[in-house]
């Protein structure tokens, strides 16, 4: 590790967003600590190239005396959270533990590092957190409109942090990333779910008429911005994290169609998901403006990328879509 750097402590770390995270992370030479429940969504597999540079704890955030004792330990200066229950239609099935996790166990995060004195706790959110719009744009003053109980349960987690910054002057920042795709993906999402469903001879679940529209931003430029709110961000505030790439969820189906060379009969149109959003969009002028940062894969090239990568990973790939039912558990 480079002198001056930073020791961040990363919750979720061997999660989809939070492992591209760690990875770019210690690229840069900053020592990283993890925890991480490993639930279905987390996986090792994905931080193998660089698990010698750096620290493993296998943990639940909503355990508070596990959770202090690491912290104790680490003695960590930045705390990056994206330990998180993230899937909509998961937490339609069942929110119980998207309540716990997502909020109650943001609240034992925010408690320790307050005791910890923690120099900066960044707080990974959601787009969803806004509800849908159907025209224009999202900024970060824009009121919170929750739809499912995945989304308010992020949606509570921010306003907790909020009161933290306010009633205690919490180092808090709040970063509301859209919706991420790339490299190491868990298959209940649409990109690597349609994927693996073509790999497997199968028809492709979408919702509805596949109209849904989302803002599509890669993993990689996603941990690239993280990092850059990491060393620029401003105590107390909340940043968007947007693409300006929007497509329809049909859109992106026939894409990834396309490149494989298989034939749009494979969408099977399925039962809407209650309460459903149709679409999302961020401004994120002002993490632009502040950090300089700008994302740099466009879909095209992005998609292209991730399928190769699932190509190359099919083993991976197929033995986490098991048992993922077809009407369920496939859009974002």
């Amino acid at each position: 590790m480079r002198a001056g750097l930073p020791k961040i402590l990363v919750t979720g770390g061997a999660g989809f967003i939070g492992s591209a995270f760690v990875r770019a992370a210690v690229k840069k030479g900053n020592k990283v600590v993890i925890i991480d429940k490993l639930t279905y969504a987390g996986d090792l597999e994905r931080l193998k190239e660089i698990s010698g540079n750096l620290k493993f704890y296998k943990a639940d955030i909503y355990n508070k005396k596990q959770v202090e004792s690491i912290f104790k330990r680490e003695k960590a200066d930045i705390v990056v959270s994206f330990a998180a229950e993230t899937h909509v239609d998961r937490s339609i099935l069942d929110s119980r533990i998207f309540m716990e996790t997502n909020i109650l166990g943001t609240q034992v995060l925010l408690d320790i590092s307050r005791d910890c004195k923690i120099k900066r706790f960044i707080h990974i959110s959601s787009d969803e957190v806004y509800g849908e719009i159907k025209k224009g744009e999202f900024n970060e003053n824009s009121p919170l409109k929750p739809n499912s109980p995945y989304a308010a349960s992020k949606a509570a987690a921010d306003l907790l942090i909020k009161a933290y910054v306010r009633t205690y002057g919490f180092p808090a920042i709040i970063i509301r990333p859209s919706n991420n795709y790339g490299p190491w993906q868990y298959p209940e999402k649409l990109i690597p779910l349609s994927i693996s469903k073509i790999l497997r001879n199968e028809k492709i679940p979408l919702f509805a008429k596949g109209e849904n529209v989302r803002e599509w931003l890669y993993v990689e430029d996603c941990a690239e911005g993280i990092l850059q709110i990491v060393k620029k961000g401003k105590k107390g505030e909340t940043y968007n994290l947007g693409s300006n790439e929007e497509r329809q969820n049909i859109e992106v189906v026939k894409m990834i169609l396309n490149i494989l060379n298989e034939p749009l009969d494979l969408i099977q149109f399925v039962k809407d998901r209650p309460g459903h959003d149709i679409r999302y969009r961020l401004n994120s002028q002002k993490i632009f403006n502040e950090t300089g940062w700008k994302p740099k894969m466009k879909f095209e090239d992005g998609i292209k990328l991730t399928v190769q990568w699932c190509l190359r990973h099919k083993d991976w790939l197929l033995s986490k879509s098991k048992g993922i039912a077809r009407g369920v558990f496939h859009n974002p």
